[in-house]
């Protein structure tokens, strides 16, 4: 998606949309104090924002981690240029520092986002742990149902939309056993909305479903 909205202008607006909240969290870690769009830190992390987009190589890794980056050091570059020195005494590489440190926050904050998505669905992400598949083969078939559901958009909406999942048709074309999807229907669910949606340190625990559907 930053590659994306780096190319059109349309997708730009909606992924920086998008990416709101991210960016005011990450201004506010850096300032160590609450930063709203009233603040002028917001412009200077909007502006830090639009040049990750800009600037991101998808070789290189993670955009968010890159996009924190950004943000990080325009922010103490701004802080500098007003003269409040209080961040320049930190260390060498605090900006690599600070992206390492956040990480363990970050993917807090996607766990509590994503146990909100799932309450629609009436389960929580606590029941994942008895419903996550173990098995070699049974991996392989929950990865091939939500290959087959985010090949499908459409599918992902009614699954959004009707908050079940739509057993029949993955069944049908998917080939996998209704079994399968039927004791495992919270994991793949799950595995659907992180995959699609922007969870970027949950999905690497999804690594094996995302190398499948290259």
């Amino acid at each position: 998606m930053a590659v994306k909205a780096a190319r059109d202008d349309e997708i730009l607006y909606m992924f920086i949309e998008k990416h709101e909240f991210f960016i005011l969290k990450t201004a506010s870690k850096t300032a160590k104090h609450y930063i709203s769009k009233k603040d002028d830190e917001w412009s200077v992390a909007l502006v830090a924002f639009s040049d990750a987009i800009k600037k991101y190589d998808y070789e290189r890794g993670s955009f968010i981690s890159f996009a924190e980056l950004l943000i990080h050091r325009n922010l103490v570059d701004y802080y500098r240029s007003q003269g409040r020195h209080s961040l320049e005494s930190q260390d060498e590489g605090i900006e690599d520092k600070a992206v390492i440190e956040s990480k363990d926050n970050n993917l807090k904050w996607e766990i509590e986002a994503l146990t909100q998505v799932l309450k629609e669905y009436r389960f929580t992400f606590m029941d994942l742990a008895d419903c996550s598949p173990k098995a070699a083969k049974t991996k392989e078939a929950c990865a091939k149902a939500v290959s087959y559901i985010l090949d499908n958009p459409i599918l992902v909406k009614e699954m959004r939309a009707l908050k079940r999942l739509p057993t029949k048709i993955i069944e049908k074309n998917s080939k996998v056993p209704r079994k399968i999807l039927e004791r495992h229907r919270k994991y793949i669910i799950a595995a659907v909305e992180i995959l699609y949606g922007d969870y970027p340190y949950l999905s690497e625990y999804l690594v094996y479903i995302k190398e499948g559907m290259k």
